[in-house]
């Protein structure tokens, strides 16, 4: 009569090692989340600074008549 409870314990000890993994991957996504954070933040300053840097040097443009006028 000892496979039901070796059956049981069999299971305790699959699910205490599944509810780990889950608790290890949970930790994972949120570190990653973080850095995913990071990064949009970084890229968003880059992308403000290139379009500062983009102003600052695109030459004007004037406006005039073409030589057929």
């Amino acid at each position: 009569m000892t496979m039901p409870d070796d059956r049981l314990t069999t299971l305790e000890i699959r699910t205490a090692e599944q509810e780990k993994t889950i608790e290890e991957l949970s930790g994972q996504i949120a570190e990653q989340w973080k850095v995913i954070e990071r990064m949009e933040r970084k890229l968003a300053a880059l992308t403000d600074r290139f379009l500062e840097l983009e102003e600052q040097t695109a030459p004007d443009v004037p406006v005039t008549k073409p030589p057929h006028w």
